[in-house]
């Protein structure tokens, strides 16, 4: 599976200051005693996507004052929504208006605790006669807001151990192994939801009550931000601005520990700021960024459009809006929405953003010179990152191995527990044939952060190395990706582009086609182009793949996986010489594209010769 980076940077929070009336809705500030915090963006962590899928800058970074360099282009903006709309997305009065108990969670997830799968969902996922690891919690009354507690994170485990049981039956061990790899992740800190296409950081968190630090939720440390937003909200539950910060933070929770239980709770928090007042352009501006975690596009377009038409110059909204047209496959649209942001809020999130769609278009080029001028002016230690590990993943894209691993080195020197950048070391020194080194970095990703996206690479790299115990090995990863789409599609994530790049692959075909089908009818991106040309191809049917395949390279964007895939189905269909064409620019563009795919290429090649 291909890598492709996008979405979000760095943590620092939206400079908007409340108005009036959100300033009077809350505390002083003695109300809540804020931790100490440092100035700069703490650890990092999508597959988007994805945005791009997989990684786009966080909407809320300081602006760096100078433009990314186009002039910008008309906008407009979608129709509003009316204010019944944003009421209903709010939860009932009687619990808006609630003040929770110190044991009490602020927004409980629909159905269960915060950590738990809907009790419907994880009934359903029991085999008859199964014993069940840890009990599942029916009533989440008592679980903690916090999220960080054994008890959550044993409730998460035992539902993915449920899922994965109820999906493959394997043995005893290897469930054993899925659910330790669980329990890691479920409990340890940052890393990127949707790796798989998205790889992003810490995004900041948008509008920010009086009573609370912004340093504070700027700073490493995101659970004790939310412990501090739940006290201060407690006290005064009637500030919007408030419940917004802590929707937001939800959101980035929900991403940096690869939680989408979080979700549930995110929205309603936002809806709560939504029903104390409408219209709040950091409540819609969160609106859009949960949708767009979600992988709900359509979503996070109407939302970023109503966070707009209240103010023009939010910068999460505009990045949002961006993110969204290009996960939508509409790219001139997104070209305009990125001129149009990059004339009202130049900074490292536009920049990003700005950067990814030229390199959609194969203008390398430029997104080169916009991500260095973004480093350039990047200050706080996830801008530079966020920023080093895009400039790192552009590299690889090309087959510049050195230059990406000596991005990739800036970016942990800023913060060593930075995801991407860890993903991006460990894939590049794969490519340059230390399969060893990478083996050893993929593992140690895995053991804290087992998304979708590190795990095939593993698994990969397992099958490509050929030890004994290897493809044992290689499968308990590729289970473990199974579990994860399960517990995020019950969370209300879409992972049908997930679902279709890994089982391809590594999975049921038909799985396969059907998810890439259903997330083609959703969007037309290059990479469900991508996906559903392969699915079609490993389910036989090369004449309907063919389409698809050119489609996804018709753009001009520069994947070495996408012209592996073309190749392969030209090939299938007859077409030798552009076979040959297609797989040649694949290994001249990137020769280390996949541990398994590169060798395939090769083979294809030689015999299409």
């Amino acid at each position: 599976m291909s890598p492709r980076t996008n979405d979000d940077a760095t943590p620092d929070a939206e400079k908007a200051t409340p108005d009036e009336n959100t300033a009077a809705a809350m505390p002083d500030e003695s109300t809540v005693e804020p931790a100490t915090a440092d100035e700069t963006a703490g650890a990092a962590v999508t597959g988007a996507t994805a945005a791009p899928a997989a990684t786009t800058a966080p909407a809320d970074a300081p602006g760096a004052g100078t433009r990314a360099g186009r002039t910008a282009g008309d906008e407009s903006s979608g129709a509003p929504t009316s204010e019944a709309d944003a009421a209903k997305a709010a939860p009932a009065a009687d619990t808006a208006e609630a003040v929770p108990g110190d044991d009490t969670p602020l927004t409980a997830s629909a159905g269960g605790a915060p950590g738990a799968v809907p009790a419907e969902a994880a009934s359903a996922a029991v085999p008859s006669g199964a014993t069940p690891v840890a009990a599942s919690v029916e009533d989440g009354s008592d679980a903690p807001a916090d999220g960080d507690t054994v008890d959550a994170a044993d409730e998460r485990v035992a539902a993915v151990r449920r899922l994965s049981r109820s999906q493959r039956r394997w043995r005893a061990a290897q469930l054993g192994f899925c659910a330790a790899a669980l329990a890691v992740a479920m409990t340890a800190g940052a890393m990127v939801l949707g790796t798989l296409r998205d790889g992003p950081t810490a995004p900041a968190v948008a509008a920010v009550s009086s009573g609370v630090s912004p340093q504070l939720l700027a700073s490493g440390d995101l659970d004790a931000s939310i412990r501090s937003l739940q006290a201060h909200l407690r006290t005064q539950p009637k500030d919007f601005g408030g419940w917004a910060t802590l929707g937001l933070a939800y959101v980035e929770q929900a991403r940096t520990k690869g939680d989408p239980s979080r979700y549930p709770q995110a929205q309603e928090a936002l809806g709560r700021s939504l029903k104390l007042r409408p219209d709040y352009d950091p409540a819609l501006a969160g609106r859009a960024a949960l949708a767009a975690a979600r992988h709900d596009f359509t979503g996070a377009l109407k939302y970023a459009d109503l966070a707009l038409e209240q103010n023009p110059y939010s910068e999460r909204a505009l990045s949002s809006r961006i993110d969204a047209l290009v996960e939508l496959g509409r790219y001139d649209e997104a070209s305009k929405a990125a001129d149009l942001a990059d004339s009202r809020k130049p900074g490292v999130p536009v920049f990003t953003r700005f950067a990814y769609v030229h390199e959609l278009r194969g203008d390398v080029k430029t997104a080169r010179r916009v991500l260095e001028q973004a480093l350039a002016t990047a200050t706080g230690r996830g801008d530079v990152s966020y920023v080093a590990s895009a400039l790192g993943q552009l590299a690889w894209n090309q087959g510049d191995y050195h230059s990406a691993l000596t991005y990739y080195a800036r970016a942990l020197a800023a913060d060593d527990t930075y995801l991407p950048a860890l993903e991006g070391r460990a894939r590049t020194q794969a490519a340059l044939g230390d399969r060893a080194a990478a083996i050893k970095g993929m593992e140690q990703i895995v053991q804290h952060y087992p998304l979708p996206q590190p795990l095939v690479e593993l698994g990969e790299l397992y099958e490509a190395r050929g030890a004994a115990g290897d493809a044992r090995k290689a499968r308990d990863q590729y289970t473990l990706v199974n579990a994860w789409i399960s517990l995020a599609h019950s969370y209300g994530v879409n992972a049908d582009l997930d679902t279709a790049l890994a089982a391809a692959d590594h999975g049921d075909h038909k799985a396969a086609l059907t998810a890439a089908r259903a997330e083609w009818a959703r969007r037309h991106t290059v990479h469900t182009a991508d996906a559903l040309g392969w699915a079609l191809h490993v389910s036989g049917r090369d004449a309907e793949a063919l389409r698809y395949a050119r489609r996804a390279t018709a753009t001009g964007y520069r994947n070495a996986s996408f012209l592996y895939h073309l190749g392969v189905i030209e090939r299938a269909n007859g077409h030798t010489g552009k076979a040959r064409t297609a797989l040649k620019a694949a290994l001249d563009l990137n020769p280390g594209f996949s541990p398994l795919g590169a060798r395939e290429a090769r083979e294809a090649l030689e015999a299409a010769k």
